[in-house]
């Protein structure tokens, strides 16, 4: 059998050790380590003596530092390669095998990716929502903008496209395409940045639109355009004509709407009222400026509603028909002066046709 003795001293290890060989032969194993100083480079020495009782012969195996950081190295090695092939059949079986232990940890990294997933994509929801609600307000903007416009430019509810059922969509088609990609998240919301930009373009447009349709819907107003009397018909025009107290040719310098006493005329425009008096020739006549010149005229009537400076607006009742001043029976004479030079009222009442 084995027989051993240790012995320390020195710095010393030394052992020895009866191997037998399977052909009866025995060697004695001297094991013989030797620390030597921390100031030389060779460090730790072993040597192993072998010793044959049969021929005496001795061998000796000396171990040095490097043959010490082979081993280290190499028993590291080993160990990096088994981790290696353990964790690659681990993770390449691991959905086919049924252990609890594998089950556990394939459900835990599934949850981790699965929640930094839904982390990205609830941050590229709550991008999208703002959005959305970005235009969803661009959108009322524009339903405002559009009801707006349609009263102004006069189009009543009927005549308006139908509105949309919430959740309807207009009619599309077309035939299967033959080239189709499914679309990223990054180009939705590319094109949903350029889907919002058009409809803010859209929105200005529309907002410069209805400005220039107020301005021409206020020029309008101030334009005497309204018939000063309902239904009215001309008895005598703008122009030439022979006079019918002289029965000579003169020039006449308005038209001439005859109607019943008491028959109310109104204001063909807003404006303010600059002369509401008796006049030698007209008889009980309104004057209104509108502005840049223009005045219109209202003569031989038989009541005055309105008095000088009053503001008055378009279609508002300022006097009623009478036959007061030069004239031969009930009507409005109606003239429009710019600038004090008449001007053919038929022209006005024509623009609001």
């Amino acid at each position: 059998m084995l027989s051993a003795f240790e012995q320390f001293g020195n710095g010393r290890f030394i052992g020895q050790n009866l191997l037998e060989t399977p052909h009866g032969h025995r060697y004695r194993a001297s094991l013989c380590a030797k620390a030597r100083g921390p100031a030389k480079a060779e460090g730790l020495h072993l040597n192993i003596i072998l010793v044959s009782d049969a021929t005496a012969r001795v061998r000796t195996l000396t171990l040095d530092w490097r043959h010490w950081t082979l081993g280290g190295i190499s028993l590291l090695a080993l160990f990096l390669s088994f981790t290696l092939i353990f964790n690659y059949v681990t993770l390449r079986y691991a959905a086919s095998i049924n252990h609890p232990l594998l089950q556990a940890i394939m459900l835990a990294d599934q949850r981790q990716e699965a929640q930094k997933t839904q982390e990205v994509v609830q941050g590229h929801m709550n991008a999208m929502a703002v959005k959305l609600g970005e235009l969803q307000a661009q959108m009322l903007r524009i339903d405002g903008l559009g009801e707006r416009l349609a009263k102004l430019a006069g189009l009543k509810p009927q005549e308006l496209p139908p509105p949309l059922e919430p959740g309807a969509a207009p009619g599309r088609g077309g035939p299967a395409p033959t080239l189709h990609s499914d679309l990223s998240v990054q180009e939705f919301t590319t094109m949903l940045g350029s889907l919002s930009r058009e409809v803010e373009q859209r929105s200005d447009q529309l907002g410069v639109l209805e400005a220039l349709l107020v301005s021409s819907s206020a020029s309008r107003k101030f334009l005497p355009s309204l018939l000063p009397i309902e239904d009215g018909w001309y008895s005598s025009n703008f122009g030439w004509r022979i006079d019918p107290f002289s029965g000579q040719k003169s020039f006449h310098e308005g038209i001439d709407f005859p109607s019943e006493v008491g028959t109310a005329i109104v204001a063909a425009a807003s404006g303010k009222v600059i002369y509401a008096d008796v006049h030698p020739a007209y008889g009980k006549m309104v004057e209104i400026d509108h502005g840049n010149g223009l005045i219109s005229r209202y003569a031989h009537s038989s009541m005055l509603f309105v008095k000088e400076g009053d503001l008055v607006v378009r279609g508002q009742r300022i006097a009623s028909v009478g036959t007061t001043g030069r004239s031969t029976g009930p009507h409005l004479h109606f003239e429009v002066r710019l600038n004090g030079v008449p001007q053919n009222p038929a022209r006005f009442l024509q623009a609001a046709n």
